[in-house]
């Protein structure tokens, strides 16, 4: 889009391209999502922006309005396979502010130097800004859901300092701490996490959603000790455990939607309630970011409803369910050992070998057994192979790994059929354009075969 398609953008107050690029008026020092409510500002006094870190490097601050820190993750930067795009889901997963720059780059296979570059060059700001945005996000939510001490939240966040923290939340909020605490939208204030309560989240995606789809698909998927969905449709809830950088988590996504008011323009979508319990606070930002994968809440519906709605056999398909997403995973480790080991396998293996929780929640009673432990219980057959790999990096399924060096390093392994690889693809490493081997798909459904085969199959019928 040139900067006139998104003033256009900003004057309808148009959802569909929250996430997707930011603006920012000069005239009060204020950033805003594109479909903010408030009066749109002159042409003349608007600055476009490609990431909201960008918007806070040049001196703007978040409206407290529309807040633009809290609206879905570009759907461009999501589905990326090159290096951008592999930078930005690591810096969402938290990996500069536990690794550093320097672990950035070793992961990606460059220099601190050219990821430096290649990223300012195509989001307006580096690694070091990104991380700084994504940890003032994560204090907000803190300050605002939880009665948290100030000092204890600083280093949750990822802040190396109160300092540090202080002035950052004064430079992206224009508040203090205690001010944006005391600022919690309706609502939120009277909902404060207790200590057993958990900390309550509002999951943001764009356009429509099919939460039924995907809660479908995840009650039978389950893996019984790891996660459950309980209730009826409508009104399910989805609950797992979550094994993470610093600690553990039992999270539960209900399937309500919640849709925000607008004033005009489009809708811009909706959210998911969730809830965290965390063994440690710093691992709020990579819980977050898993969830999203796993439900696929930074996908862009529009355009791929626009795509796969022009073809005949799809249309209706896309017509009878707008916005279906094509579920991820929580920890991308798990879709290589399911898919290889089966559904009863993997029930197998995590009675067997997953770490038994202190304190069971119910059903979840267990986290899905690490690949170094599975490596070494069970070392021979493909099993064997795959957790060995994975343990030794040899196959990587992080955020940040590259899809065809992961596609190449499983098929190398014992027992990966190109469909078990295929199904990880989709899966472990969000690939939005993958199809079983052996079918013949039109072209014209490029980039979005992922979504055109889960079309397919929750319609119940064949892949072709």
């Amino acid at each position: 889009m040139d900067e006139d398609s998104r003033y256009e953008a900003v004057r309808s107050r148009d959802g569909r391209f929250d996430g997707a690029f930011f603006f920012a008026v000069e005239t009060t020092g204020i950033y805003c999502r594109p479909s903010c409510p408030a009066v749109t500002p002159k042409r003349h006094n608007v600055r476009f922006f490609p990431t909201a870190a960008a918007a806070q490097g040049s001196g703007f601050r978040a409206c407290r309005r529309c807040r633009p820190d809290a609206v879905p993750g570009s759907a461009e930067w999501n589905v990326r396979a090159d290096v951008v795009g592999r930078a930005v889901r690591l810096i969402a997963d938290g990996v500069v502010d536990r690794e550093g720059v320097a672990g950035l780059a070793a992961r990606l296979g460059y220099s601190a130097r050219q990821v430096q570059r290649q990223l300012t060059a195509e989001l307006g700001a580096g690694p070091v800004a990104l991380a700084r945005a994504q940890r003032a996000h994560s204090a907000r939510v803190l300050l605002q859901t939880t009665d948290l001490q100030v000092t204890e939240i600083a280093f949750a966040s990822g802040f190396a300092s109160v300092r540090q923290f202080n002035d950052t939340i004064r430079e992206v909020y224009a508040a203090t701490p205690t001010e944006v605490r005391a600022a919690a939208p309706r609502g939120r204030a009277d909902r404060r996490a207790t200590p057993g309560a958990g900390i309550p989240l509002r999951l943001a995606y764009r356009g429509p959603y099919q939460a039924a789809a995907v809660f479908d698909q995840l009650a039978q998927e389950a893996v019984p000790g790891v996660e459950e969905v309980s209730g009826t449709p409508g009104g399910r809830t989805y609950r797992r455990t979550l094994r993470l950088p610093y600690g553990t988590a039992l999270v539960a996504v209900a399937e309500r939607t919640g849709a925000p008011r607008t004033t005009g323009g489009t809708h811009p979508g909706g959210w998911l309630e969730a809830r965290l319990h965390l063994t440690d606070p710093r691992d709020l930002g990579s819980a977050v970011q898993r969830l999203r994968r796993l439900f696929d809440l930074d996908s862009d519906p529009y355009a791929v409803d626009e795509r796969l709605g022009a073809d005949p056999r799809l249309a209706p398909l896309v017509a009878a369910r707008p916005g279906l997403r094509s579920p991820g995973a929580a920890d991308p480790l798990e879709p290589a050992v399911r898919a290889l080991a089966g559904a009863e396998g993997a029930e197998r293996l995590v009675l067997r070998y997953g770490k038994a929780l202190d304190a069971p929640c119910g059903s979840l009673t267990h986290l899905f057994p690490e690949p170094a432990v599975l490596a070494e219980a069970e070392p021979h057959g493909p099993l064997g192979a795959l957790a060995a790999a994975l343990a030794d990096g040899t196959v990587r399924l992080d955020p940040g790994a590259d899809r065809d060096d992961a596609r190449r390093a499983l098929l190398a392994l014992p027992g990966m059929d190109p469909a078990t690889v295929a199904t990880v693809r989709v899966r472990a490493l969000g690939d939005p354009d993958v199809v079983p081997p052996g079918t013949v798909v039109p072209d014209e459904w490029r980039p979005w075969r992922s979504y055109a085969v889960q079309h397919l199959r929750v319609a119940g019928e064949p892949i072709r």
